[in-house]
């Protein structure tokens, strides 16, 4: 499966922008940011410090991301999760590791099955990676691969080791790791005791405390699945200390002939099967960035109702979905408690 370095869903994902828009209430010249590319993708860090220079931190960032790289890149040879997927059974995982796998098992569970991290081999089979054209895999195919496939083949020992029941199940945290990553940015920032800051990491993003520039809540706009050249947004939303992520698979998809639907990126761990999908879209908001990007994942792959269902059922997440409906067009479904901001 293509790593999460690599980014995947530079084709998949909804694009993300934060909005710092104009007409203050404080200085805008207290506004700090600093932007870059790292894991296979942009990101940016908006913040109000006296203290922490943009040099500086750009330095600590650089510092999270080697370690990151270090226990979860799949294109690093001698990585960790490399090394796991090689067949290492005796490696003890870093904490990072630990906590990634963790959260994997808990939407793995939540999810029934639909969220899988060892989904890998299928996806990059059916050519949903970035530069890749669709392919066809026939039954025998996708049943030689299941075999490979299901995070209840994997555990995580008392001595922090991880245990595969087949070699050659691949592990793969696209779906979450970046997710992760702004939650470390974001604690690091809390740590030196700031308030006030937005970290994004190729449109998954953390809010902390209010915009400078507006005295308010940070602003982000979600792209319109159904843009042309010019980019326009579908909605604004107002985080109030809050992450997002969003999932889509309208920059890389096929149209089933039967049902005119497009065929998601995402894979059915279960059937091992690419499917037909009305669902765009889906943006999820939580308490932390890595759970929002595990569940905007597994909504992708879940049956629209059961989503929906698991949503309002977690008073902690809220959620929003753009669908392609055949008579309507682009339609919007939200949560029962999201705030539908225009």
């Amino acid at each position: 499966m293509q790593s999460i370095f690599k980014d995947l869903k530079q084709y998949s994902r909804v694009l993300i922008t934060f909005l710092l828009i104009l007409g203050c209430t404080a200085p805008a010249e207290q506004l700090q940011k600093i932007q870059g590319y790292a894991l296979g993708t942009t990101y940016s860090i908006s913040y109000v410090s006296n203290s922490l220079t943009p040099t500086l931190l750009t330095q600590k960032v650089d510092s999270i991301f080697q370690v990151i790289n270090q226990s979860l890149s799949t294109y690093q040879a001698d990585s960790d999760i490399s090394k796991i997927n090689r067949g290492d059974s005796l490696l003890v995982i870093d904490q990072h590791f630990e906590n990634v796998y963790n959260k994997a098992s808990e939407v793995w569970e939540h999810s029934q099955g639909f969220f899988d991290p060892t989904v890998g081999t299928l996806v990059n089979a059916y050519g949903f990676g970035p530069g890749k054209s669709l392919n066809k895999v026939n039954e025998k195919q996708r049943d030689s691969m299941l075999e490979f496939t299901g995070w209840s083949k994997t555990r995580l020992t008392k001595q922090k080791t991880i245990q595969k029941e087949h070699p050659f199940i691949y592990f793969d945290f696209n779906a979450l790791a970046k997710g992760y990553t702004v939650d470390v940015l974001a604690n690091f920032l809390k740590s030196n005791q700031l308030d006030d800051y937005l970290v994004e990491i190729g449109g998954e993003l953390v809010a902390k405390g209010k915009s400078p520039r507006t005295g308010k809540f940070w602003k982000i706009a979600i792209d319109n699945p159904e843009q042309g050249q010019e980019r326009n947004f579908i909605r604004t939303l107002s985080l109030d200390n809050e992450a997002l992520a969003t999932s889509g698979n309208y920059r890389k998809y096929a149209v089933d002939t039967e049902s005119g639907l497009r065929i998601a990126h995402s894979i059915n761990p279960k059937t091992g099967q690419a499917f037909p999908t009305e669902v765009l879209s889906a943006s999820v908001i939580a308490p932390d960035c890595m759970t929002a990007d595990a569940y905007a994942t597994a909504l992708m792959v879940m049956p629209l109702a059961q989503s929906q269902k698991l949503i309002n059922s977690k008073p902690e997440l809220e959620a929003y979905w753009i669908v392609s409906d055949s008579i309507q067009g682009i339609k919007e479904l939200f949560s029962d408690g999201f705030l539908k901001e225009e």
